[in-house]
């Protein structure tokens, strides 16, 4: 069981997987920067988030509803929840759809996020939930996750590797890549110029133990 302050936002599950030292700049530093990526992303999940219940073909859709799971200690909500219609005689089916601006990324950070908040839902609504799916704005597709013991035991694994990380108030170094472009933190991370100053802090040191 967990206090109310150690509760962790399941958020921060992803910016940890896609990247520690973006989530150690915004949940330890308390670092952000807009960008149009960010700007687009928030409008979206803010109209995700507004509270709103409708029906259509068997489905019940509910948005914004708030999470948490005491046994894991962690909080949020949920873009979009759906309530399936059961054939007769069966319960009623959760399915998780969380809303992401961009694109699939190369790891499974979104997949341990959609799995984050299930977990939380199952604990909630003593349930049991077999899939969800991700939303990505920028090709407009629906993509459906298998909520395989795979991936719930990678997400419990990056659960308990978080907060130590967040308790620790330690920011890694950072390492550039591909995805560091269209980070809203690059201008603060700095990720090519403090790497290209540490090679050339090591290769100062390697000609002073070299003489």
């Amino acid at each position: 069981m967990y206090s109310d302050d150690e509760f962790l936002p399941i958020s921060a599950l992803q910016h940890f997987v896609f990247c520690p030292r973006q989530c150690a700049l915004i949940y330890i530093e308390q670092v952000w920067e807009e960008n149009l990526l960010t700007a687009e992303g928030r409008i979206m999940h803010e109209d995700a988030h507004k509270e709103r219940i409708e029906t259509r073909s068997g489905v019940r859709v509910e948005r914004g509803i708030f999470l948490r799971s005491e046994k894991l200690g962690l909080v949020g909500r949920a873009d979009v929840v759906e309530f399936h219609k059961p054939e007769e005689g069966r319960e009623w089916s959760v399915f998780p759809v969380e809303y992401k601006h961009g694109r699939p990324k190369g790891n499974n950070c979104d997949k341990i996020q959609l799995c984050a908040q299930a977990l939380c839902l199952e604990e909630m609504l003593k349930t049991d939930i077999p899939a969800g799916a991700l939303f990505y704005g920028k090709t407009r597709h629906r993509i459906d996750v298998e909520l395989t013991q795979g991936l719930r035991e990678e997400t419990l694994d990056a659960v308990a590797r978080l907060r130590p990380f967040i308790s620790a108030g330690w920011t890694p170094a950072p390492v550039y890549g591909k995805k560091c472009e269209s980070c809203s933190l690059m201008s603060v991370c700095l990720p090519k110029i403090i790497q290209k100053a540490a090679s050339v802090e090591r290769y100062i040191q390697q000609a002073v133990n070299e003489l």
